[in-house]
């Protein structure tokens, strides 16, 4: 389910009957509707969330895994991940409203968002290891540039769920609100977001999703490459501009 707000689209996981589980089909429309989103200058940030205000999305359903093969389980884990590439490498910011359960595929498709926020009864983990298998959305990856190494592995090998509380403590998220003011607070932010130049966040985007990963020599100099590149935008111009004139600028994404 998609809903737009001005620049703000939101995309909702909803299969309230499975606590928004993800199935073949609903991890299919998610990445088709993800990839068109990705291309839409229309839609300058995107939220996802689940529907309901028990579940962001309790995970991959795992009747459907149960009878997996090994080369079905890799298609599988392909589509997972291709959500979640798409979530993190999109040219626009991505923020997961956790409202309830974000379990397993559910946890790491919020990873892969820029910014995580929960409601206080959110519970997240990466439950894996009870199945006999690991995270196969990323999670392995992401959880720990999001925590740190140590904490992730605990959650991982134990499949511990742990409330919104600790995640923030170990920045898993980056705020925790009350259930009823989730979506307005994530708003508020989207809302801001979209206010700013798209050519800019694309670029800080990148720079930042750089940051842990490769040469830190390497990153600097691309940073720094992106920086000056963007003094040929009109939305540089219009941005210093309206500075210096003392109002609020008008991005056009150019």
């Amino acid at each position: 389910m998609v809903a737009q707000d001005g620049g703000v689209v939101v995309v909702t996981i909803d299969r309230q009957d499975a606590l928004n589980a993800l199935d073949l089909p609903t991890l299919t429309a998610l990445r088709d509707r993800l990839h068109e989103l990705a291309g839409d200058a229309d839609a300058r940030v995107v939220v996802l969330t689940g529907a309901g205000e028990k579940a962001f999305a309790a995970g991959a359903d795992i009747k459907y895994m149960s009878g997996l093969g090994v080369d079905e389980a890799k298609e599988w884990g392909a589509l997972g991940h291709e959500a979640g590439r798409l979530l993190e490498t999109m040219p626009k910011p991505t923020i997961a409203a956790i409202n309830g359960f974000a379990l397993g595929g559910g946890c790491e498709l919020a990873l892969a968002c820029d910014l995580r926020y929960a409601a206080r009864t959110a519970k997240l983990g990466q439950p894996e290891i009870n199945l006999g298998i690991i995270p196969g959305w990323g999670g392995t990856q992401r959880l720990p540039r999001a925590t740190t190494l140590g904490y992730a592995k605990e959650l991982i090998f134990t499949g511990r769920v742990v409330e919104a509380e600790e995640a923030e403590r170990h920045g898993l998220v980056n705020a925790v609100f009350e259930p009823g003011e989730l979506i307005d607070k994530t708003m508020e932010t989207a809302r801001l977001l979209a206010t700013k130049s798209p050519v800019a966040l694309a670029a800080a985007k990148t720079a930042c999703n750089r940051a842990l990963q490769g040469a830190h020599g390497g990153n600097l100099a691309a940073e720094a490459e992106g920086f000056g590149e963007l003094f040929a935008s009109e939305d540089a111009k219009e941005g210093m501009t309206a500075f210096v004139e003392k109002r609020e600028p008008a991005f056009k994404g150019r």
